[in-house]
Parts: structure tokens; sequence; C-alpha cells
């Protein structure tokens, strides 16, 4: 698309929202300072390069066998460019533990220290990339259906002291970048069958997070995750979302909201306000699930775009921390990650763009038939000029022209390996 009708559609757009209220160059300010948190883990199938690595287990499943994922960390690294490339605004990089840089050598999970990240810290800085950070119960021989509350006291401990070390690596991140590691803990733990012991597992979850939690940390920040069920784990979860709720409320930590973690007609967005009442911040994660959480790639389906209205009409864009987390095998996965990022913006923009001062005031006074015309008008407003402009701004392709650069990367690249 030429620059000169991507500024003449941006100025139809511009005069549109104006007569609503609506700033559109205010909002473009804000997509600047609208940071996603990429998952490393979208390259490679959640494969991590630990030398012991195993089959991946722990309740979740990546499907599909589409060539070319990356199989070290030069090609994780290549991958996460290419893909950052292509994709408006400045954007951190979400890590698993399980993507040290081992170099090589058995490191297990209980001695695992900053060493083996800094590279990545390095890679940072030297690539304008904040990083985050993750604990990873998954995949291991000790991982079993139950880790952080297994009854097994040797078990438990191996994953305290894990989850611990973790916790020491993402202050060390958050200290050398000079803004905080959000780092979020999530364990698959749960049942396949029918239990008779949920006291015990929820009891024993709660006293390993109380060990892991106990020592204050000043350059990092804790989340925590729950899920409905896992993969081979359908019976019971002990770490619920009530389990967590309550613990994030008592405890002042950051609630992961993971859009793939819920029932099928449970509404993420509508949990913004309510648990913001009683948490400090919100961490999301956002896929998208198809009657479970199959981590399909993010578009801009209702659930998404109902999810960053309520945070923009809740005021609370300074309190919530923005991750993707989808891992589809079955297509270009430098695609997948163009397409989810650029769409979660695209939910973003929208919701900075909806004239919500004026639908408030008309809600308030009982204006209703107003109120739902206006949103319904708005919802065929000139948005995607507006996201035009973003893209040409930050110089990275506009509309479908990222395509022909992701394939062209196949060909040269990913093809080859």
């Amino acid at each position: 698309m030429k620059e000169t009708a991507i500024l003449q559609a941006y100025e139809i757009a511009r005069e549109r929202y104006a007569a609503l209220g609506v700033d559109t160059d205010k909002v473009l300010e804000q997509m600047q300072d609208f940071h996603l948190s990429m998952h490393c883990w979208q390259a490679d199938d959640v494969k991590g390069f630990e030398v012991q690595a195993g089959a991946l287990s722990g309740g979740i499943q990546s499907t599909g066998n589409y060539p070319g994922a990356a199989r070290n960390i030069d090609e994780l690294r290549a991958d996460i460019l290419k893909a950052k490339s292509l994709i408006p605004g400045t954007h951190r990089l979400n890590l698993h533990e399980i993507y040290g840089d081992f170099q090589g050598k058995v490191v297990d999970r209980d001695e695992v220290t900053v060493d083996y990240f800094k590279s990545w810290i390095e890679w940072g800085r030297e690539n304008n990339t904040l990083l985050d950070f993750n604990s990873t119960s998954f995949s291991h021989p000790k991982s079993g259906n139950l880790s952080l509350s297994n009854p097994d006291k040797g078990i438990r401990d191996f994953w305290i002291e894990h989850t611990r070390r973790c916790r020491d690596i993402a202050d060390e991140m958050g200290k050398a970048q000079g803004d905080p590691c959000i780092m979020n803990v999530w364990v698959h733990d749960g049942c396949k069958d029918v239990s008779v012991n949920h006291m015990l597992y929820r009891s024993l979850l709660k006293d390993s997070l109380d060990k892991i939690f106990a020592e204050d940390k000043k350059y990092m920040k804790d989340c925590i995750e729950g899920k409905v069920f896992g993969i081979g784990l359908e019976s019971f979860t002990v770490g619920s979302h009530d389990f967590y709720t309550a613990y994030a409320a008592q405890r002042g930590k950051i609630l992961t909201i993971d859009t793939g973690h819920y029932h099928p007609s449970e509404v993420p967005g509508d949990k913004v306000s309510a648990v913001l009442q009683f948490v400090p911040e919100l961490m999301l994660h956002v896929s998208r699930p198809i009657r479970w959480d199959s981590d399909h790639v993010t578009i801009m389906d209702d659930m998404t775009q109902d999810l960053f209205f309520e945070i923009v009409r809740a005021g609370a864009m300074d309190r919530v921390h923005y991750g993707l987390d989808y891992f589809d095998g079955s297509i270009n996965r430098i695609g997948a990650y163009v397409i989810g990022s650029r769409a979660a913006q695209k939910c973003m923009l929208k919701a900075l763009l909806e004239p919500r001062e004026l639908i408030s005031r008309y809600e308030i006074e009982g204006r209703t038939f107003e109120t739902l015309a206006l949103i319904e008008e708005g919802k065929a407003l000139p948005w995607n000029a507006v996201y035009d402009l973003f893209c040409l701004r930050n110089g990275v392709p506009v509309g479908d022209a990222f395509i022909p650069e992701i394939l062209s990367y196949e060909k040269e690249v990913t093809s080859r390996r």
C-alpha cells in the first residue's frame, strides 16, 4: 500500500473519531507504550534446550509438525527477531526456564542459576528487549501428576527449590534491565481420575507457595496462574482459579488470566474489573481455545476483543501485563507469532479508540438506546486506517505485506533446517 493512501485514509479516520471525542493521535502514542511479552515457546513447540529433555508432558500438548522449528538457541533467537521485525512497537520476551543457555551441560532444575541466562540478558540488551520469566514444572522425570502439591516431600522440595531459583534468576534479570521481570508460576498438578485428597493437595500447594515467596525480591514481580484441567489430568486441578484468586488476593500477588484456561462459557474479560478490586495487578496469557486449552493462534475474536475493551474501560492499562501464550506447530511458526501479536495489538487499538466517555455518560444517564447504538456503530469505524499508520510509523509492513516476507524467510532459513 502506498504511503499517500495510508495517510489519506488516516486523515479520514481521524475526522470520524474526532467527531465522537476520540483523539487518534493520542491513541497512537498510547500504542507505542503498549508492549506485548512474546512467548519464546512458539518457535520450537515447547521443547527447550535441556540436554536431558524428554517429551512434552504435564497436561499440555503442542499439535502439528510444520517443518522448520527452531532446534537451538541461535535459531530460536533469529526467529524471534524476524517476528519482532514485522510487529510494530517494542516488545518483551517471555522465557521459560528450560530455554536456558546450557551449552551442552546437564543442569537439573533444582541447580539452575542466572549464569545460564546471562547470554539472554545480554541478548535482550543488544536487541532492546526486556525479559520476563517462568518456572517449568512439566516435561521432567519428577513432574508426574503432582509437583508442588506432591505428598512426597523429596519431590515437593525439588520443585520448591527449582521455583526459588527461578525467582532469583528473574530478580537478576530485572536488576540488569532496569525494569521488573514478571515471573509466572504455573504448575500442572492434578488427577486423571477420582480423587479424595483435594484438601491435602491444596494445603501442600499453599505451603509450597508460602515457602517459595518467603523472600521478598526487589527487581521482579510474582504472578500465579490457575487452570480448569490439563490433558491427562481431567478430573481435578489443584491450582484452580478459586485457589489462586484467593491466594493472590490474600498474599498481594499478581493473578494471571490465561484466556485458554476457562470453561468455554466463561468470559475472561469480565474477570478484570472483578479481581482488580482485590489484587494489585494482572498478567495476561492471551491465546485462543477451541473447546479446550488448545492454544490456537490469537485472532481478533470476540473473547480477545472483549478482554482488551474491559481493561481500557476499567482504566487499568497500567495495572496489566500483556503476554501471549499459544504454541501452534501446524503452521509457519513465525507467521503464528506475527498474526497473534498483531491481532492483540488491533484489539487494544480498537479498545482505545472507543468513544467510552460518551458511551459511559449515556449509560449513566439511562440512555440505553444511545449507548447500544454507539457501541454498535463503533464496530464499523475505520480503526484499521489507524493501525496501518501505526505500522507505517514503526517501519513494518502494512496490511498483508508481511506475508511475502515470512515466506521468503521460510524459503531461505527455516526450510533448510
